[in-house]
């Protein structure tokens, strides 16, 4: 039977002798809780760990388009798109992008992700032509300005190619290499990282019965599936973070779920990103009808995130979420990065 070990996280308290990094930065463990399918978990000691699950879990991580995984890395969004969940149409226009990307630096973000097609739940696919026209030109303004490092947020290689040539440094998939395969041969090439997200099901239908036998367990499995193929097309593993795709064809019960696991994730060796900023989720638990009223609640889960040892934070409240864990790294007694 596989097992599954997952660190019990903590920060800010004093270690034990026993205690290990986690992943390289503030955050450590001295215990793991060993999971097995069928919803059986285990309290064991660390070291009862195998061997390579306990390296990958302990490793510092290889910095990402410049950015050091040793403390929390803000992503900041920019959907140049005219019906994404939250700011759709807000910045579909290039000056207003540009603006916008220069003033998220000054909110602290250390990179800025840019996406051109909505995948928000009953979302419909965009022409390739029409996405890269949203993309590559508001990726090649921000470039002359400014060297902070960029993701192109896209499913399709077309669109990467054309946005890692006007300048973007790090390809995030939501379907992992598996909607365009060819996408992860692109950013091979170019020797780019990349993000590989979880999605059950297209962005259309995504949400209309989403089921697993344990999803926490599923999504793992998924995601190590996913980052092999990744190395089989050439792109180093050092090079690959993982995303568990919160709201990605997950209920509500789903995403708590994920969210309580989370550090499972590390056993991969690679770092975390988690995308929940704004989304129904915490409007559903927290209140907030409207997108922009769950600015509270996400900068709740990115807090959470972070304290289990997450190294990369998508948000849209780039400020708030900047300033929360400045103060939480401080209270736990390190500066931010």
């Amino acid at each position: 039977m596989t097992r599954y070990f997952r660190p019990v996280t903590r920060f800010g308290d004093v270690p034990t002798r026993t205690s290990l990094p986690l992943a390289g930065g503030l955050c450590w463990f001295d215990t793991v809780a060993m999971h097995e399918r069928g919803g059986g978990m285990t309290m064991v000691p660390a070291s009862e760990a195998p061997a390579d699950i306990l390296d990958n879990l302990v490793r510092a991580r290889a910095p990402i388009a410049g950015m050091l995984m040793n403390a929390p890395q803000i992503m900041g969004i920019l959907n140049v798109t005219p019906d994404s969940f939250s700011d759709g149409g807000q910045f579909n226009a290039p000056e207003r992008a540009l603006e916008r990307a220069l003033a998220m630096q000054t909110e602290g973000a250390a990179i800025i992700d840019i996406g051109g097609e909505s995948t928000r739940p009953g979302a419909a696919e965009v022409p390739v032509a029409d996405e890269i026209a949203r993309t590559a030109p508001v990726i090649g303004a921000i470039r002359a300005q400014s060297d902070v490092p960029i993701s192109i947020d896209t499913r399709k290689a077309a669109v990467g190619a054309a946005a890692l040539d006007a300048g973007a440094t790090l390809v995030n998939d939501v379907a992992a290499f598996t909607f365009d395969p060819t996408l992860a041969d692109v950013a091979a090439k170019a020797g780019a990282p990349v993000c590989i997200m979880h999605a059950q099901g297209a962005p259309a239908t995504m949400q209309d019965d989403p089921s697993y036998d344990d999803v926490l367990l599923d999504v793992y499995d998924f995601l190590s599936e996913r980052a092999d193929a990744a190395v089989a097309a050439g792109i180093p593993r050092d090079r690959i973070v993982v995303d568990p795709g919160i709201g990605f064809g997950k209920t509500l019960e789903h995403n708590l779920i994920l969210l309580r696991g989370i550090a499972l994730f590390h056993a991969l060796g690679c770092p975390i990103l988690l995308g929940a900023s704004r989304k129904r989720f915490i409007g559903t638990i927290g209140g907030g009808n409207d997108a922009s009223d769950r600015v509270g609640g996400s900068v709740s889960v990115a807090l959470f995130g972070a304290r289990q040892g997450v190294q990369i934070l998508r948000v849209h409240d780039i400020f708030a979420t900047k300033q929360a864990l400045d103060l939480e790294w401080a209270i736990g007694g390190a500066a931010m990065t």
